[in-house]
Order: structure tokens, then C-alpha cells, then sequence
């Protein structure tokens, strides 16, 4: 499959190299912050809409200021770039999709984007403009020879650790078609359980580490500001939240590979985690697990590996109805962990029942092309975005309709 795929690997400057990244990553807050100030200046006293093209012709005359002089010493790609991300992110906002804009910080994540005329890439080292030597890069992995290298993205973490991201062209091949297909029941008691019958615990990193950060942030702030002591203390608080992140991404890709290269067909329940993080009593959890970036990469690696992945609505009744013949318990509550039918006396662990029907769910809407969702909701439920249907009572908050395709989800399921 033809896709874009991005290589990440860390890299050691040199002490001139660090000076003039430095330098690039100032350029480039620098111009962000003043266009981003001048379109919204802009917007406010004029009503106008300033976009790529103007602010571009703004730089242009920013370059030549007595003041601004000093951004000549920088290539003049990654200052083009920022303008270019920039007018994404008002795209964005207009759309709807994301917040307005806000200014980088320089204590912040810092990067830099190179296009194709900016660097120099022969499959074995790395050149930036403006530099006369080679990133010392820890190459982790290959890079195809097939690949062809679109962008490079060098980046600065508030860890003080170094990335260059290189953006190819590539070619992935797909996985040999399975027979198998898998339901998954995310949680926070475990992580993922699985209709196989498999239950991954939840490996709550954040709690194995809160005593420390929170240890690790008490000293950072008894330390006057501005001081190196400071400054030595937000070091070692940004190194831990780093090794938190990593050690929880490391987790996702490893159990999302597996997943997808054993599964043809992968369903997981649709869940809104922004909308249950409003939950004071589970917000820490539910953040430290990292549900949205597990189904992300589940998503993206099925589209690279030619699996099926299937979203099933999270108002479907899952650990309320039976898989064995589709009865639906008026009232689980959620401290009910096993239960059974009392139509057919099958017996059910909830989170393993609640898998096997988001499969069958999931089937369902492969075969049929359907939204496997209840027929209707009242207004009352539909702004309970941040629990699931089966939590809810029949007598509370507005009775949903039971009815939701639970014949074509068996139906799908068997075949």
C-alpha cells in the first residue's frame, strides 16, 4: 500500500549544531507568535482575514527591519513552513475542529520543518541547511531504499532531548489475510479484554510514577524563579512525564501490533474519553490509560496492513446483552462483574461478554453496512456523552430502545 509514513529517531548535535538548531527553533516562535498576532490584530480592528499569501509577503518586510534582521541567519524553509502551519491551524479552527490558535512558549516543544530543498539525504546521512556537517543520528531501524524522503521535521522535547522525523513516501506491505477476528472491551480495571477470552492488565504507568512527579514537582516549586536551580528542577520533572510518555506509547504499539497482525477483523467500542474525563473520580485513569491513541494506532496500522477495523457505537448495549441469545438485562450495574442470562443460564464475565458482542457488533456492520446503534434516544441521554448506555438505568436519565440489530449482529457473526 502506497502511504505516507514518517521514521523518528533521536540524534546528538554537536555544540554548533545545537547553537544554530537553537537559533532556527527562535526563528521560527519568533515569526509564529507576530503572525499569529497580526492576523488577529487584523481580525479584530478590521475584521479582515489575513492568510498564507499575506502573512508570507509580511515576513518578507519583517526580514528587512533593522530588528528583525537576524532572521537572514536562519534557513528560510522552516520560517515558510511555520507560516504554512499556522494558516493550517486557523483552517482548523474555522472548521471547527480545533481551538483557536495560541502562542508557542519558549520553554515548550520546539521544531523545525524542512522541505525537499532544505536538507540533503543520500540513504545513509542527514545534512540541514545552513549546516556544514551530517545530524549524528541513532539510526534505531532502516529506512527503505524504496522510500523517498519528503520532509524532514528536526524537534527539541522540554526533556532537552533531540528528534528528527523523516516524512517518506513508502510503499507497506500488506499482512497475509487471518481467519481469525477479535472484539475488544476497553477498561480501566484491565486495559483491553479481548473475545478470546485474553485480558491485558492495565499497566497504569502515571500511578507507578505519581509519588516521584509529584515529589520531583514540590522541589520545583520552592525554587526562586528564574534561578539555575529552577531550571535544573523542571528538567527533572519534564525527563519523568517523558519517560511516562514513552514507556506508555511503547505499550500501545506493542499490543496494536500484535493485534493487528494476528486479527483479520479488529472491533472496538466507540468511546467519547473527553467527555469522561469530566468524571473527577476517574479522569486520572482514564488519561493514563490512553484509550484514543490505542484505537488510533490500531486504525492507521489495519488500513497499512489490509485488516478490517470497525468502530461499533458506544450506546450499544454491550455487557448488557447476552451473546448467547441476545436477552437484554433491564439493570448491570457496573460493580456487577459476572452475571447470568436468565433466559438461557449461560453464564458471563462481564467484560469477555461485552467483547464478544462488540465482535458481533462489529461483523454486523462489515456485512450489512449499518450503524449498529439503538433505534432512539431521548434528548435527556444524548447529553450523557460521558457515560455508556448500558450504565444507565431504564428508570433514570431517559429509557433508550433496546432494540439494536441484535439479530443481525448473531446474524453477522456466523457468518
Amino acid at each position: 500500500m502506497q502511504t505516507k509514513r514518517a521514521y523518528r529517531f533521536r540524534f546528538y548535535p554537536t555544540p554548533a549544531q545545537a547553537i544554530t538548531l537553537a537559533r532556527t527553533f527562535g526563528c521560527v516562535r519568533v515569526v509564529y507568535n507576530h503572525m499569529l498576532s497580526l492576523r488577529s490584530t487584523a481580525w479584530a480592528e478590521q475584521q479582515e482575514r489575513l492568510g498564507y499569501h499575506a502573512t508570507s509577503a509580511a515576513l518578507t518586510a519583517l526580514k528587512k527591519l533593522p530588528d528583525y534582521v537576524w532572521l537572514n541567519e536562519v534557513s528560510s524553509v522552516p520560517l515558510q513552513q511555520t507560516l504554512r502551519h499556522l494558516q493550517t491551524a486557523f483552517t482548523g479552527f474555522f472548521a471547527k475542529r480545533a481551538g483557536y490558535p495560541r502562542f508557542k512558549r519558549k520553554d515548550g516543544p520546539q521544531s523545525a520543518e524542512y522541505t525537499a530543498s532544505a536538507f540533503r539525504w543520500d540513504g545513509r546521512s542527514l545534512k540541514l541547511a545552513k549546516m556544514t556537517e551530517a545530524l549524528p543520528i541513532r539510526w534505531s531501524r532502516q529506512i527503505p531504499k524504496a522510500a523517498k524522503v519528503t520532509t524532514v521535521t528536526v524537534s527539541k522535547d522540554p526533556a532537552g532531548r533531540y528528534f528528527v522525523s523523516l516524512l517518506c513516501d513508502d510503499v507497506v506491505a500488506q499482512k497475509a489475510p487471518t481467519s481469525t477476528c477479535v472484539g475488544i472491551d476497553l477498561g480501566l480495571s484491565h486495559f483491553a479484554v479481548l473475545s478470546t477470552g485474553e485480558k491485558v492488565d492495565a499497566p497504569q504507568i502515571f500511578r507507578k510514577h505519581e509519588v516521584k512527579l509529584a515529589t520531583l514537582q514540590r522541589r520545583l516549586a520552592r525554587k526562586q524563579k528564574g534561578s539555575a536551580r529552577r531550571a535544573k528542577a523542571k528538567l527533572k520533572v519534564a525527563k519523568l512525564h517523558a519517560k511516562i510518555a514513552d514507556t506508555r506509547r511503547d505499550f500501545l504499539h506493542q499490543l496494536s501490533t500484535r493485534l493487528i497482525h494476528e486479527n483479520q477483523v479488529i472491533a472496538v467500542e466507540s468511546l467519547s474519553v473527553s467527555n469522561m474525563q469530566k468524571n473527577r473520580c476517574l479522569a486520572k485513569s482514564i488519561a493514563d490509560a490512553g484509550w484514543t491513541e490505542f484505537v488510533r494506532q490500531l486504525e492507521y496500522k489495519a488500513r497499512w496492513y489490509g485488516r478490517e477495523f470497525v468502530r461499533v457505537d458506544r450506546w450499544y448495549p454491550s455487557s448488557k446483552r447476552c451473546h448467547v441469545c441476545g436477552y437484554v438485562s433491564p439493570r448491570l450495574p457496573l460493580s456487577v462483574r459476572r452475571w447470568s442470562c436468565p433466559q438461557c443460564n449461560a453464564g458471563h464475565d462481564r467484560d469477555i461478554n461485552a467483547a464478544h458482542n462488540v465482535l458481533a457488533a462489529g461483523l454486523a456492520v462489515l456485512a450489512h453496512g449499518e450503524t449498529v446503534r439503538p433505534e432512539c434516544m431521548s434528548d435527556d441521554v444524548r447529553r450523557l456523552g460521558s457515560v455508556k448506555w448500558e450504565s444507565l438505568s431504564p428508570l433514570g436519565k431517559g429509557a433508550v430502545n433496546a432494540r439494536c440489530l441484535a439479530g443481525q449482529a448473531r446474524a453477522g457473526a456466523s457468518r
